[in-house]
């Protein structure tokens, strides 16, 4: 697979005529018809919906392009309903996922109608102190052990914090029957950032089997089952993509061998992808500004883990573009660095890449999901603006540039004026 770059070298040039990097850009025809395959691939279920992790990208044009494509809004905080609600986003188009929710998230997610996903048994009891339990709610299941397929762990639930354990599933479903819930969901997310095809499936079978037991056991109506996020992408250029058709198919054929029989065919299915949905249409433009030679070659960038946190936290591997330099043999070896004071702050180790000089931009691939959403203010480094390439090729800027008022804007420096 060849990671091409959606801006070229004179449009950036352009766009920093106006705008200086780093900065954060998106494209706007990739992430509608990166939507219309997703819906496409679930065609086959009428309930299908989509709500996108608002913490991958939390930024309204991006919603507002995802709202117009059908998509709705999973959110965990109270900035992310008050985010989603300002797009127009109410009701059935929100998904609230709780993880160690305080009372004033529960309290805007119900106001604005929003579907209630709970993580634990013991958030029931809490919710219902002050507010009264919705028609429709789901629970989150963590099934604990490891989770494997073709006997490869691809992640190991019991280390995880979230979710009910299949015994507290039973249990929190007649506990919420009792206080009035009609309609039932059930969630579940086990693994992160699988190009596998075959996970979704996996995830589907299981989850399906869990809503037979339940349904059994309990006798609810379970109105939907939501696979949540997971599907992932090919972040270095020679791991091969998954496919979504196929990943969609599989679950069909998943829903129709255990669901149907089971007179549960009704079941709309959900999904709560971000990373799928956004990370390949998003860049992160910086400018080579100095090198460093000793016992390695640095090449220092105008960026820093500050605009993209992956890399130093997680030793993840983001492509990088050198534009104009794209035909270029790629012979020479760099560490790709930002100005923090911590030696983690390095976008790439040993990444060989054409003969650099100073003024080259350079494209980081990749960072349209958990990009800028992960920035932070260490050093005093300020946020980079974003940017939206439409598609008519114009640039449109949907977040500016943090200043140096910005930052300092909460505190008080009158006390230190006092005559």
């Amino acid at each position: 697979m060849i990671k091409k770059p959606f801006v070229t070298l004179d449009l950036v040039k352009n766009i920093t005529e106006k705008y200086p990097t780093p900065f954060h850009i998106y494209d706007e025809k990739g992430i509608r018809e990166n939507a219309r395959n997703l819906k496409k691939a679930f065609s086959w279920n009428k309930g299908f919906k989509e709500y996108f992790a608002v913490k991958a990208t939390p930024n309204p044009y991006i919603m507002q392009i995802l709202k117009e494509e059908g998509i709705g809004a999973d959110c965990s905080t109270i900035a992310e309903l008050v985010l989603s609600e300002k797009v127009g986003l109410r009701g059935s188009d929100i998904m609230f996922s709780s993880n160690v929710t305080p009372k004033e998230d529960f309290i805007k997610a119900s106001e604005l109608g929003a579907i209630i996903n709970f993580d634990d048994i013991t958030h029931i009891d809490f919710f219902n102190q002050f507010l009264d339990m919705p028609d429709t709610v789901s629970c989150r299941y963590n099934p604990g052990g490891n989770f494997e397929i073709n006997n490869q762990i691809m992640d190991t639930p019991s280390e995880a914090k979230y979710g009910f354990t299949r015994k507290q599933l039973t249990e929190g479903f007649l506990k919420l029957k009792s206080l009035g819930v009609k309609h039932f969901g059930i969630h579940a997310f086990l693994a992160s950032n699988t190009i596998k095809n075959e996970y979704y499936p996996k995830l589907a079978e299981i989850l399906f089997e869990t809503a037979v037991e339940l349904q059994k056991e309990t006798g609810v109506h379970i109105k939907f089952i939501n696979l949540s996020g997971g599907v992932g992408i090919p972040y270095r250029p020679e791991d091969e993509p998954s496919d979504i058709f196929v990943i969609g198919e599989g679950v069909r054929e998943a829903f129709e061998r255990i669901l149907v029989p089971n007179g549960m065919g009704d079941v709309e299915i959900y999904t709560e992808l971000g990373r799928y949905m956004l990370a390949p249409f998003g860049h992160l433009v910086s400018k080579l500004i100095h090198f460093k030679h000793t016992y390695k070659e640095y090449a220092g960038l105008d960026a820093c883990a500050a605009n993209l946190m992956r890399p130093a936290m997680y030793g993840a591997y983001h492509h990088i573009t050198v534009l104009g330099k794209e035909n270029e043999p790629c012979d020479h070896m760099y560490d790709v660095t930002g100005g923090l004071c911590e030696n983690n702050d390095k976008f790439a180790i040993n990444r060989m890449l054409p003969e650099l000089e100073i003024g080259d931009y350079l494209v980081i691939h990749d960072t349209g999901a958990h990009g800028f959403s992960m920035g932070y203010n260490y050093n005093g480094k300020l946020r980079s603006s974003e940017l939206l390439l439409r598609e008519n090729g114009e640039v449109k800027l949907i977040r500016r540039a943090e200043t140096l008022d910005d930052y300092f804007s909460t505190f008080d420096f009158s006390e230190f004026f006092k005559k």
